[in-house]
């Protein structure tokens, strides 16, 4: 005889049973997938407010840089680059204390397409969580958004597949007529006869 409590059924059973025979052969807790894990852990990212904004454009460069969290975290890695991905010093240092809001004094930016600042955070719970934002500035800029789908589009017509990217390759020199190098070796060996001693 079967009892069927709502909606425990016998497969809900086996995968109770697998999973705490999955913990106890593995030695620690699994890890769901960020789908699954609480809503506090998978949408920081989203709920993260940032200055400049997700895909600005301003009239000119920032002078700071500001990340808002919806809880008290521990910033762990903050990085800012063009989008040739050429570094800018900002003098990030990890600060293991939690706070929810981070700000940084910018260096003059050069011109560029846009900006990305890439950050990766402790929450709470110590989960990592990775997010990132870009920003463009100047009287020409235009969404970081528009300038990547530009790109996108331009390698797709390029060589048809988006998962190829293109790397340009290092410049080369041809030199014609020119005579073989002559090189003079640094010493000279001669060979005796240890009877000639």
């Amino acid at each position: 005889m079967k009892y069927h409590l709502g909606f425990i059924n016998d497969s809900t059973i086996i995968l109770c049973v697998l999973l705490s025979c999955t913990v106890k052969v593995m030695g620690q807790p699994l890890s769901f997938p960020t789908f699954l894990q609480p809503v506090g852990v998978a949408d920081i990212a989203v709920k993260t407010k940032t200055s400049p904004a997700d895909d600005a454009t301003l009239d000119v460069a920032p002078n700071m840089m500001t990340l808002e969290f919806p809880s008290p975290v521990k910033l762990v890695k903050l990085t800012l680059h063009n989008e040739q991905r050429d570094w800018i010093e900002i003098n990030f240092r990890y600060s293991p204390s939690d706070k929810k809001y981070y700000h940084w004094d910018l260096p003059t930016l050069a011109p560029a397409a846009y900006y990305t600042a890439d950050w990766a955070i402790l929450s709470d719970s110590d989960k990592l969580v990775r997010g990132s934002f870009s920003f463009s500035f100047g009287s020409e800029a235009q969404p970081p958004s528009a300038v990547r789908a530009a790109e996108e589009a331009l390698l797709l017509q390029r060589y048809g597949d988006p998962t190829i990217r293109y790397v340009p390759p290092p410049r080369t020199q041809i030199i014609i007529n020119q005579e073989p190098p002559q090189f003079d070796p640094p010493f000279t060996i001669e060979l005796r006869n240890s009877s000639d001693n």
